[in-house]
């Protein structure tokens, strides 16, 4: 069957291109199947020619795992446009031969950079390269790549030490001798310091290559953009009209605009941006003027896209706005995309946060012909992304893209740029003292030392928040089941609930369960309700918000049900999420029971239950809420579907407290005499809290009897428990206890509205509540 994939010829071998994985970018790599290279009669290393619309050159290695057998041609984006050829192409891979070069010129080839410095970082980032004239190269950093069994010339390339802090991008502008060439150390390397404008090779300041964390959607813009504007003749042989538009959205920072560049340049079509606000005439009729003139310009240079970046502005919903300019603006747009005129090779690709504030005449097909949703990226997506951001950067071995990414909850592509660049201002502080401000260029030396580490990204991500999640408070916690102690059947239940379906979703779906939505966590004060929360957020690899009723509640009228609505569509897209409710039963009072403004109570009530178990299902995101008051919450939260599981936290046993005593006294340095086990025995009904304060009075006790005190004895215990006491009696460890059995009882029970009283659950009130 390989043989019939790969018929062998003698002049060439035709190739289908298909897109390199993010670690090969800039590496000049030419990925093909073993048939292929047996046919050409190649070994791993050799150079080959790439034939599409031009000639470029690169070295051919085996192929990934998952492409064996197949009749393609992994190459990066560069590579493509080194080739004039996109994805999905046919091009024409030949064997060929290396020269070295006594001299090669390179100029930068991206726009507004100017390079100064010795050119011998670029004879060691480019050694044992393949070049040619007019092809755009990019400097790539350190990055582990699999050398076993690599013949030398190949080592060397893949070993080649990163230029500067980001990807630099540059034209080979002259070759002596001409043709295929590589470095060498007998090479003359000389740079430009000017910005040259590539000739021949396709643009590639943007490629699929540079978008992280989502192939999805690659793909389904490929298809509503870029096949049509490619390939036209396919959708008149079918007899219909190809798509006209598509609209990207989703929150800030996720990559739309580059999204839209990318599939410009890899489609070789032309772009034209249309920033909402700067198309905003004064005069009457500008506007309009201004857009059919973009339109007109596209039609002329088609294939083209014309791109509207934030079109919510200037496309409002017509009866939302009093100003007549905007009206006719829409109505402008609307005639552009749907009017008499037929549109050939054209497509508008559009952007924005706020999809909702569209005037709905243009999410219709005809206009816009779909809606793309360009989502926060989950770990797998942020782990690429931080590949792409790190291409040019020389990093320390210490540094973990894995564990990155599993910290970076809730971050965009934009905030990993951030971060990224971020670190590499931490790296350049740490050599600032070894430059001489009055020296213009850094010496060879210090460049080589410079790397970024571990700590240059731990000290970044104390700076960088998600942006996502700004409005709303959002951690990433550090608190782990061992950080608690004397629940353990609490944990079990926290994990079978939260944890698992969050890790490992595919177990319910394998088995036609859904996941619980919510947590009732109650018991008494100090017990460690909210701890117990922030380790499952911890643990579970979730986002953690933590509200309470003041951040939600507002005396306007319905804003507290737009904070709600607003904090639940946050979660969704930061997903996994766990958002905690501290001290429910002020924000869900019963209805009807007379407590708080019922008005506003209610509503929220109702905006709440609409959220968990409304037609907007909730997708990875899980409800804790902790309260010391469970009856005085409102019962329609309380059956399964919204509260699935109320769980009650007890105050701890003698082995409980001696584990809560061993993790508040892991730190303190202990004299001999210290008995934990007496002092677990000696504090019935404390709870987690009382047990960190008797441990923090401890620790004041032995200070007063000396500043200087290098250890807590027995005695500043003793004399710690005469100055505390237990938070709760006995007859509110027996009152909760019976409300634990009487909710587990009760929580499928039907309360009529209007009948319910903050004690209904105690035992004296149980023929009312019947």
């Amino acid at each position: 069957m390989a043989d019939a994939e790969t018929p062998p010829v003698t002049e060439g071998h035709k190739l289908q291109v298909a897109n390199a994985r993010p670690e090969d970018s800039g590496r000049g790599l030419a990925r093909m199947s073993r048939e292929t290279m047996t046919t050409l009669g190649l070994a791993e290393g050799d150079v080959v020619t790439i034939t599409g619309k031009r000639t470029t050159p690169a070295r051919a290695v085996l192929p990934y795992p998952d492409d064996e057998g197949l009749a393609i041609l992994r190459i990066d984006g560069l590579q493509r446009a080194n080739a004039g050829a996109g994805s999905g192409d046919f091009v024409t891979v030949e064997k060929a031969e290396s020269k070295a070069a006594k001299r090669v010129i390179f100029a930068p080839a991206q726009r507004n950079l100017r390079l100064h410095g010795n050119a011998e970082a670029l004879k060691r980032s480019f050694g044992m390269k393949p070049l040619t004239q007019g092809d755009v190269v990019a400097t790539a950093g350190q990055r582990p790549v699999d050398q076993a069994g690599m013949p030398p010339q190949l080592r060397q390339m893949m070993n080649a030490p990163a230029y500067a802090l980001q990807e630099i991008r540059l034209l080979v502008t002259a070759t002596t001798p001409k043709g295929i060439v590589h470095i060498d150390a007998n090479t003359v390397v000389e740079l430009k310091t000017e910005y040259t404008e590539p000739t021949e090779a396709r643009r590639a300041d943007v490629t699929y290559d540079d978008l992280g964390g989502m192939g999805e959607t690659i793909d389904q813009v490929r298809e509503m953009v870029e096949l049509p504007l490619r390939y036209p003749e396919l959708f008149q042989r079918l007899g219909v009209e190809p798509p006209k538009g598509v609209l990207l959205h989703g929150p800030p920072g996720t990559g739309k605009t580059l999204l839209a560049r990318a599939v410009a340049n890899e489609s070789d079509a032309e772009f034209f941006l249309i920033n909402g606000p700067e198309i905003m005439g004064s005069a009457y009729g500008e506007s309009e003027k201004k857009l059919r003139e973009i339109f007109e310009k596209a039609a002329e240079a088609q294939p083209s896209i014309v791109f509207i970046d934030e079109i919510d502005s200037i496309t409002p919903k017509r009866d939302k706005v009093a100003g007549e300019a905007e009206k006719r603006l829409v109505a402008q747009l609307l005639t552009l995309m749907d009017g008499l005129q037929k549109r050939a090779n054209l497509v508008v690709v559009a952007a924005t946060n706020r999809p909702e504030a569209i005037d709905e005449a243009l999410r219709r097909p005809g206009r816009f012909d779909r809606e793309i949703i360009v989502g926060v990226p989950d770990e797998r997506g942020r782990r690429e992304v931080l590949a792409i951001h790190t291409r040019g950067m020389p990093l320390a071995e210490d540094v973990s893209l894995r564990d990155l990414a599993r910290q970076t909850y809730g971050f965009v592509g934009a905030d990993l740029a951030a971060l990224t660049r971020e670190a590499a201002i931490e790296a350049v502080r740490r050599i600032m003292p070894k430059l001489n401000l009055e020296d213009r260029t850094v010496p060879t030396e210090v460049l080589d030392e410079l790397s970024v580490d571990r700590r240059d990204f731990e000290e970044a991500l104390k700076r960088i928040q998600p942006s996502a999640l700004r409005e709303v408070m959002v951690q990433a916690t550090n608190v782990r089941w061992d950080d608690i102690g004397g629940l353990d059947e609490v944990q079990k239940r926290l994990k079978e609930g939260v944890e698992l379906p969050l890790k490992d979703p595919d177990a319910f779906r394998r088995l036609g369960i859904r996941p619980a939505k919510g947590f009732l966590l109650y018991g008494p004060p100090g017990t460690g309700k909210t701890l117990l929360a922030k380790a499952t957020a911890h643990e579970s690899n979730a986002n953690f918000i933590a509200t309470k009723s003041s951040d939600l509640l507002s005396k306007w009228y319905g804003e507290s049900e737009q904070q709600i609505a607003r904090l639940f569509a946050r979660a969704r897209q930061v997903a996994p999420t766990v958002i905690f409710f501290d001290e429910l039963d002020s924000l869900v009072p019963a209805r009807g029971a007379g407590l708080g403004e019922p008005q506003v109570t209610e509503r929220v009530v109702n905006t709440i239950l609409a959220e968990m178990d409304g037609l907007e299902e909730l997708q990875s995101v899980v409800v804790i809420g902790a309260t010391n008051r469970p009856n005085l919450i409102d019962p329609a939260l309380l059956r399964p579907g919204r509260f699935d599981e109320m769980v009650y936290v007890p105050v701890p046993e003698e082995a409980g407290r001696r584990r809560i005593l061993a993790i508040h006294t892991s730190t303190m340095p202990l004299a001999d005499d210290v008995d934990l086990d007496i002092l677990a025995g000696r504090t019935d009904r404390f709870t987690g809290a009382d047990l960190e304060d008797l441990t923090r009075r401890a620790g004041l006790y032995a200070l007063r009897r000396s500043i200087t005190a290098e250890k807590v004895a027995m005695i500043d215990f003793e004399a710690a428990l005469g100055d505390t006491r237990a938070s709760v009696t006995g007859e509110m460890e027996r009152e909760y206890e019976l409300m634990a059995a009487k909710l587990k009882q009760d929580s499928l029970a039907i309360n009529p509205i209007g009948f319910i009283s903050p004690g209904m659950l105690s035992p004296t009130n149980e023929d009312k509540h019947e």
